[in-house]
């Protein structure tokens, strides 16, 4: 048990430091639990001596009031006459309930999830976007008289199949949330890896790079480069022939799907290395932007998903109503950029 604090003392354990330094700023338990993302258990048990935070917790503290770690550490170091509260102190974690730490066997668990829903999810995109293909080259077929099913039986065909692939696609995506639904935290909370897990996380990121970058940057080309079949039908078939636009649309599709199946793949994977490290979109202070942003994230895609559909099934013009989910995706991040611009100010 810590001893009577006394200011100015020279041989203050780690206990009496954080008691001093709680009261000089006039925090509670409470408080400074939340300013570091753990329970008020936690830092009771810091105070009463009856354990002892990691290195990690250490650090987190020096931030939080202002001071040095070797001040925390050394019993001998005398208080600072003013401790400043470092630059965290005014922003509590208030989002957050408590900081999870994930072990070795947790942090491989949730990397073989990751890898599993990376090919899932990808297939599902794929499949959404094939998904009108086969209707169009039936129907374009059909038209040019080379077919001897019926112009509307192929086309009844050519729907059956893109439901059967869109209803396919959503249950890849169900079943995979609900897979995932107990790694969620990874992405929405605080998380403390333990002593190695950081380690070897960062290894299996460094290796999986050159995958990330020639998958990511062979899916980029292949959307760019879909364009040509477009042109290419247009000029081996003449511009207003049906069965050169559907054609050259279909084989736009296709070359779009492969390209977004290999960046959905390769992204998602690298995300999670992202999750574990705390790192790029998952920061502490991105999960807090994250989770203000929650609401206004589920609206925002659902209604890009029914103006989408309204959009496709209206027009049916599959081979170009795609092209809204690249430019739903860049005007989200310019509305979070706004959202967290208006904040900071405020």
């Amino acid at each position: 048990m810590p001893g009577i604090v006394f200011e100015g003392r020279t041989d203050m354990i780690l206990a009496d430091k954080i008691i001093e330094l709680r009261k000089k700023n006039g925090w509670s338990q409470e408080e400074l639990a939340e300013l570091l993302g753990v329970s008020r258990q936690a830092v009771s048990k810091w105070e009463s001596a009856q354990a002892i935070p990691d290195m990690n917790r250490v650090l987190k503290l020096s931030s939080v009031f202002g001071v040095s770690t070797d001040f925390l550490l050394k019993d001998e170091m005398e208080m600072p006459e003013s401790a400043e509260p470092g630059v965290d102190a005014g922003e509590p974690a208030a989002d957050f309930v408590e900081t999870r730490m994930v072990g070795m066997e947790e942090a491989n668990a949730f990397m073989e999830y990751k890898n599993r829903a990376a090919v899932r999810i990808a297939a599902g995109v794929l499949m959404c976007i094939l998904s009108p293909v086969l209707m169009l080259v039936l129907g374009a077929v059909s038209e040019a008289g080379a077919l001897l099913v019926a112009e509307n039986a192929a086309e009844a065909i050519g729907m059956i199949v893109l439901f059967l692939l869109i209803g396919g696609a959503v249950a890849l995506f169900v079943t995979t949330g609900i897979q995932g639904h107990r790694f969620e935290y990874f992405e929405k909370e605080l998380i403390e890896t333990a002593y190695g897990v950081s380690g070897v996380v960062k290894d299996r990121r460094d290796k999986f790079h050159p995958t990330f970058v020639m998958q990511l940057t062979l899916g980029i080309v292949l959307c760019v480069i879909s364009v040509i079949p477009v042109f290419c039908g247009a000029l081996l078939f003449g511009e207003d022939n049906a069965l050169g636009e559907d054609l050259g649309a279909a084989l736009l599709l296709v070359l779009v799907a492969i390209g977004v199946f290999l960046i959905v793949r390769v992204c998602i994977i690298n995300g999670g290395f992202q999750m574990l490290l705390q790192e790029g979109e998952y920061t502490r202070a991105e999960k807090r932007e994250n989770k203000r942003n929650e609401p206004l994230e589920s609206v925002y895609w659902a209604a890009v998903t029914a103006a989408y559909l309204i959009w496709s099934f209206i027009t049916m013009a599959w081979h170009q109503t795609w092209i809204i989910w690249p430019i739903a995706a860049v005007g989200f991040g310019v509305i979070k950029a706004i959202l967290k611009m208006v904040r900071q100010r405020g």
